[in-house]
């Protein structure tokens, strides 16, 4: 049995997926904590950790924090310099912070880790559910290589890919860059079948052609069919789309570029949003699209 006692903060259905992924490969899941803490304490009596009611009891139950928060002001909230933190008690802690969020707060976050002592490092995903149920997680990471180093056997039984980008910051870039991409081509597909069903063509046929075409993509493999029938069953909602988008947007703007199908692409999800649709896989986009869905 691998000697790390790890714990998570943030046990939704990725987090609490990457948890009992490790419990399964053996390893001392020691702690849980989640702001809804119904969801901790089931999940704590189902793979027997302790379902922690404060971060301070979190870190000092556990050598490797992993975080899995909402976003940016979340990700504050936990490392918070004053009051109840995950910094209370962290000399010689490891914290691996898995959400989705903007590049400087990663490096704040690294900053507030290192003057208590402790290691911070990201490591950023650009999978679903299932993978991280199933340990084939793509994992990017950026920090201290030393220190990415040490936590490198517990992140391979969370991935199939795991790749270590380099300094802070720059893994939540490229993660930030492929959720763009992503959006996009998810916008643009639902624009196709869109206005294929506007022109009677069968859209069974229609994604077959995009198949074997240059309008072939990974989000037609994932979304297509679930947009032709309505299925949104999420896996990553149009509001994490809406935020995702936000953040490669405000780093585009930053950078002095203009990107016009980003901002198209961050309205449509954004209304999404606006509209009550936010809880629906992005997939969801489509709604706004097809004739007679949606307003």
């Amino acid at each position: 049995m691998p000697a790390e006692k790890i714990a998570f903060v943030g046990v939704g259905r990725m987090g609490a997926n990457m948890a009992r992924r490790l419990k399964e490969c053996n390893y001392t899941v020691s702690a849980v904590y989640d702001v809804h803490a119904p969801s901790a304490a089931a999940l704590a009596t189902e793979i027997g950790a302790t379902h922690a009611t404060s971060l301070a009891a979190v870190t000092a139950a556990a050598d490797v924090i992993i975080t899995v928060v909402t976003d940016d002001a979340s990700q504050l909230a936990i490392f918070g310099e004053s009051g109840d933190s995950l910094l209370l008690g962290a000399k010689g802690k490891t914290f691996i912070n898995c959400a989705t969020l903007t590049p400087k707060i990663h490096v704040e976050v690294e900053r507030r880790a290192r003057s208590v002592g402790a290691v911070s490092l990201e490591g950023c995903m650009a999978s679903s559910i299932p993978q991280a149920r199933n340990g084939t997680l793509y994992l990017m990471c950026a920090g201290e290589r030393a220190a990415f180093d040490r936590v490198e056997p517990i992140l391979k039984n969370l991935s199939t890919a795991l790749r270590y980008i380099g300094t802070t910051g720059q893994a939540a870039q490229v993660k930030a860059l492929v959720n763009m991409v992503m959006n996009i081509n998810t916008a643009g597909l639902a624009e196709g079948l869109g206005l294929g069903a506007a022109l009677g063509l069968d859209l069974t046929m229609l994604r077959e052609v995009f198949s074997q075409t240059g309008a072939n993509s990974q989000v037609l493999k994932t979304d297509g069919e679930d947009m032709q029938n309505r299925d949104h069953s999420c896996f990553f909602s149009g509001a994490h789309a809406a935020k995702d988008s936000t953040i490669a947007w405000v780093l585009g703007a930053e950078a002095g570029l203009a990107m016009p199908l980003a901002g198209a692409t961050k309205q449509q999800f954004d209304r999404m949003v606006a509209l009550g649709l936010g809880g629906l896989d992005k997939s969801g986009v489509a709604e706004l699209t097809f004739k007679g869905r949606h307003a």
